[in-house]
């Protein structure tokens, strides 16, 4: 029998303003962030998509974002299997400290996780979710950089470019069937009205995260 996932990323953060590596440490959503999740939520809201099950990791970002986008209509769960990559001694340093993509071990001798470690923890977590009873429709609240391993992990199934941004609030929809996932779509939001909004002085600060080397935190 097919599942489905809706693997989502967290809202914009100050931590991703002010271009600091953002792993297993946290930092709250800016108001730029709570009006992406507000969008985001449209997206399900507009598709008639009902949700029979949620998750988020355990960061603050992570379900703040999911308690929006589901205008706290769903009960769920924090796992933290669904953590962002674990970056160590880089933690809530800047962004430029970064090692070339693809980062690899390099993680993993800081006192952080190497790739694999990382692939391999959101993978058991999202087997388990989809694998347990009555999870028909499924949507988790997880990272950037955790997202796109995901991703590469299953990238033999992908029916869509995965080389796609994920930007924040970005939503990955797996079909899960036969223990496999397989990617067929990635649906980035426009955000456009929020510039609107909140005035050319919040957009600026928003466009200044756009050229993140990776789709992290």
């Amino acid at each position: 029998m097919e599942k489905i996932l809706y693997l989502m990323r967290h809202g914009e953060t100050e931590f991703n303003v002010r271009k600091k590596i953002q792993g297993w440490c946290d930092s709250p959503l800016t108001e730029i962030g709570i009006q992406q999740a507000k969008i985001a939520g449209t997206f399900f809201s507009n598709n008639q998509i009902e949700i029979d099950h949620a998750y988020s990791s355990t960061s603050e970002r992570a379900s703040d974002t999911l308690e929006i986008v589901t205008d706290n209509q769903i009960p769920y769960r924090r796992l933290k299997g669904l953590k962002e990559w674990n970056f160590g001694a880089f933690e809530g340093e800047s962004e430029h400290l970064n090692p070339p993509i693809p980062y690899g071990d390099f993680f993993f001798f800081f006192f952080g996780e190497c790739e694999e470690q990382m692939r391999e923890r959101l993978a058991n977590t999202l087997k388990t979710i989809m694998d347990s009873a009555d999870h028909q429709t499924v949507l988790a609240v997880s990272h950037g950089a955790a997202c796109r391993g995901f991703m590469r992990s299953w990238a033999q199934n992908q029916q869509v470019d995965q080389k796609s941004r994920l930007k924040n609030c970005c939503i990955l929809k797996f079909i899960y069937k036969a223990d496999e996932f397989h990617l067929v779509d990635i649906i980035n939001h426009d955000f456009s009205q929020i510039q609107e909004q909140l005035g050319p002085i919040k957009s600026m600060q928003s466009h200044n995260t756009k050229k993140q080397p990776e789709d992290v935190s």
